[in-house]
């Protein structure tokens, strides 16, 4: 009786600390699916990503969270309550657009205020929360400039506050960071961590920029043609990717199409398309099927070279150096294994002598730096 208890407390609990949750969510547009059962619990508290191509349907799932549209079946819970009959005014979330969707003809005071001064608060609590929230975001100074006076880093800045100002339980973020240069947007990744840090809210952000996602996020779903491929954290998603989208989509990898020719307790041989045998060794996910068709990825930081033969008795190759990039902090190298198989190796800069082009070099990795992936193609 104790333990049916104590595992009935472990489920409210977990029931009560979910922020949001989408169960069995179907969308169709025209009759046109956009998202294709989806299930995804974000925790409180949590920096949640949803990462994927143009068109994957992750923005629809903002949406629908938002409750700007509705979905064709399944359920939307925020903080436990069903959402089918709630409106967008009335749920706990605000929304951060890529558009930021300030007002032009407002200052930044009252474009902070405007959604307080809709819900008719009394003016010294809408003093005191404006002024919070322009505090937040370091923008004090700026409060009676209007946003079209402001750089783009200013703006977000704004639409942030102006996000916070309502004390939401869920802040939405719709690419938030598009819009800017590569350097503001580094510096407002960092402002965005610290905001989420310091508040404790729950932040559900949509991107297509995996370097952002990993960075910032505790959990990430990846998206592809209206579902999710794969949840996890940014390091679970990086070296355990659950296919081979997830392997390509997220972060740099050589593909390498082949067949299972053996398996044993421990690794798997792999003959590729192009030839070459592969030893992998086995964890999770990986096929064990003889004559099983699989992909290969093997990311390029994984990758030794060296210009004379190592003393590796697996995976290690011949080839011909065909190109040489240097990046500044590392260099990028493209190596011919074979004249159908060309990979990329990825290296820090020693700030020595590049070798030529043309080079005959040998590539090799370490079995538990390959994964052996299902191919669903």
């Amino acid at each position: 009786m104790s333990q049916a208890i104590t595992q009935q407390q472990e489920d409210i609990t977990t029931f009560e600390s979910l922020d949001v949750e989408l169960s069995g969510v179907f969308k169709f547009f025209n009759k046109e699916p956009a998202l294709h059962g989806i299930d995804l619990d974000v925790r409180q508290g949590e920096f949640f990503s949803i990462l994927g191509p143009s068109g994957c349907g992750k923005t629809t799932i903002l949406r629908l969270i938002a409750g700007f549209e509705r979905p064709s079946a399944g359920k939307v819970f925020i903080q436990g309550r069903p959402m089918s009959k709630i409106p967008p005014h009335r749920r706990p979330v605000n929304t951060v657009f890529q558009s930021y969707a300030l007002f032009d003809h407002l200052s930044v005071w009252d474009n902070i205020a405007f959604g307080l001064k809709l819900k008719n608060l009394r003016k010294a609590e809408i003093d005191a929360r404006v002024e919070e929230a322009l505090q937040l975001v370091k923008m004090e100074s700026l409060r009676s400039r209007f946003p079209w006076t402001l750089s783009g880093g200013q703006q977000q800045r704004v639409a942030l506050a102006r996000a916070l100002v309502n004390r939401p339980a869920v802040v939405l973020l719709d690419e938030p960071l598009g819009a800017l240069d590569l350097k503001l947007r580094k510096e407002m990744q960092v402002e965005l961590l610290n905001l989420h840090n310091n508040l404790g809210l729950t932040f559900i952000m949509v991107t297509h920029d995996q370097e952002e996602a990993l960075s910032l996020s505790q959990r990430i779903a990846v998206m592809n043609e209206g579902k999710i491929e794969q949840i996890g954290t940014p390091n679970e998603i990086y070296e355990q990717p659950h296919s081979p989208f997830v392997a390509d989509f997220i972060g740099d990898t050589n593909l390498l199409s082949g067949e299972i020719a053996d398996v044993d307790a421990v690794n798997i041989k792999v003959i590729t398309e192009a030839g070459l045998t592969v030893i992998v060794k086995r964890n999770t996910y990986t096929p064990t099927g003889v004559s099983q068709s699989i992909v290969l990825s093997v990311r390029p930081e994984k990758i030794q070279l060296s210009l004379y033969k190592p003393s590796v008795q697996n995976n290690c190759f011949e080839g011909r150096l065909v190109n040489v990039m240097y990046l500044g902090t590392h260099v990028n190298y493209v190596v011919e294994l074979t004249p159908f198989l060309r990979i990329v190796v990825m290296q820090p800069s020693t700030f020595g002598m590049l070798p030529d082009p043309e080079t005959p070099i040998y590539a090799w990795w370490a079995e538990n730096d390959c994964l052996a992936l299902l191919d669903n193609q």
